[in-house]
């Protein structure tokens, strides 16, 4: 099994497309590790406010496997298929850590972006404190202890999202 860690965004009808893409991972995935919810400005361009959070997932899937999810996921709710890197989301799924991988293909693995964005550093921090950075050789809970936290501010939403998997057989 695999440890992964996937970023989610969104600043379009924010709570359904949290919750939805929430349920959405949980289908495929089984059990989550949740973050809490965050809301950030824009970074990039001028549009309305993300709600942004990390999960852990332990799966068996290959990256490519799961980058492929993340995008049949995105674009099921929305994602346009050839939308700008920095434009309004309905659902952002950016897997952010494959196990230790150091890959650019099919994907960035670690996300350059994890350093970069408190909306990405606080909440891995959160639930993955003690995991190591596959490239800097620190903790996640380290790189977030010395940010600039006054370079991008975040505010903890209230939020609650349960998934009961339906384990009946039919």
């Amino acid at each position: 099994m695999s440890q992964i860690y996937i970023s989610l965004g969104s600043n379009i009808n924010r709570q359904y497309h949290v919750k939805s893409g929430l349920t959405e991972l949980a289908k495929h995935y089984g059990a989550l590790t949740l973050s809490s919810l965050y809301e950030s400005k824009a970074v990039g361009f001028d549009g309305s406010d993300f709600y942004n959070m990390v999960i852990g997932i332990e799966t068996s899937n290959s990256i490519e496997q799961v980058t492929t999810t993340l995008r049949e996921i995105e674009f099921a709710y929305g994602r346009e298929k050839n939308a700008k890197k920095f434009s309004p989301r309905t659902l952002d799924l950016d897997l952010l850590l494959f196990d230790d991988l150091v890959v650019e293909q099919p994907a960035q693995i670690p996300r350059h972006e994890i350093t970069q964005n408190a909306f990405v550093l606080w909440p891995l921090a959160e639930i993955a404190p003690t995991i190591k950075h596959p490239v800097i050789n620190k903790t996640f809970g380290s790189l977030w202890e010395n940010y600039d936290k006054d370079s991008q501010t975040l505010t903890k939403i209230p939020f609650s999202w349960s998934h009961i998997m339906d384990n009946q057989n039919t």
